[in-house]
């Protein structure tokens, strides 16, 4: 038995399949985990949610920034941007049946030594402080008063970590460091604009920034943390045990698995499937 983690698929689902078969992915023997952002920009939505679906007691995710938007529009909470193109999940007639899925997933995944995020872990926090953390937001997403949460779960403040913080700017902060972060300070502080493989100059008022994988007292340096949502990294990191995995599959470049077991990577191109620039 094999354990993959795959990379954000985002809707590619033919290039997703493709890379299955190059992994010889056998469901009643291997598993699969996902870093999240299953959906949104590429062209099949509903075929790549419904596969996860599917084989929901092989796979294990964790929730990207994607699909908590998928979710939030699909409550009311919020409306369409015009990059969103998951109306076929929307207009699919299983389509309580996915999304109900959804909200029971985790938002951090630890196994065997190993943690899944979707974006990171900021320095200030122990894998235990992202589980239990990320525990709060799950629980307000599979709540009754959801739609709440969804409605208020956007913007960038308050932009660092409190102890003392509570309600909605509480779960807000939460949620941007595991789904949405990139760049931070040593002490959390998020720079949520930046997102190419350099920080804009400036863009946190004079606070020097850099992946949050690379301050060297964060408290997470001697675990091993997989993760997604950065393409412009393009699956590196220069740590061996910080492994990213979003690799730009939805921008025409490529779809990597990672086997935990043996460390190794495998890829499938994605060159000449039509996209829009992914976020």
């Amino acid at each position: 038995m094999s354990t993959y983690v795959v990379g954000d698929i985002q809707g590619c689902f033919e290039p997703f399949q493709h890379l299955l078969k190059k992994i010889d992915f056998t469901p009643d023997k291997d598993r699969l985990w996902s870093v999240g952002d299953l959906v949104n920009r590429g062209p099949d939505n509903l075929r790549t949610l419904r596969w996860f679906y599917a084989h929901r007691d092989n796979v294990t995710m964790v929730l990207g920034n994607h699909e908590l938007h998928l979710m939030a529009v699909s409550s009311g909470a919020r409306k369409p941007s015009r990059k969103d193109n998951f109306h076929d999940i929307l207009e699919a007639p299983d389509r309580e049946q996915l999304i109900e899925w959804l909200h029971f997933q985790p938002l951090a995944h630890h196994e065997d030594g190993v943690t899944m995020v979707h974006a990171g872990i900021p320095p200030i926090w122990t894998v235990q402080d992202a589980l239990d953390r990320a525990w709060e937001v799950e629980n307000a997403i599979q709540g009754a008063r959801c739609a709440e949460f969804f409605r208020d779960m956007y913007g960038n403040d308050p932009i660092v970590w409190d102890d003392s913080l509570s309600g909605m700017t509480r779960l807000r902060v939460i949620t941007n460091y595991l789904t949405r972060m990139r760049y931070c300070t040593r002490k959390g502080k998020l720079d949520l604009i930046s997102k190419g493989p350099q920080p804009i100059p400036d863009a946190l008022a004079g606070k020097k920034v850099a992946p949050w994988f690379s301050h060297k007292d964060r408290l997470t340096r001697g675990d091993t943390i997989v993760f997604g949502h950065w393409a412009s990294l393009e699956g590196m990191s220069d740590n061996p045990k910080v492994i990213a995995l979003d690799t730009g599959c939805v921008w025409g470049n490529s779809l990597t698995a990672y086997v935990l077991e043996s460390g190794e990577r495998f890829a499938c191109d994605c060159d000449g499937i039509s996209n829009s620039a992914a976020g």
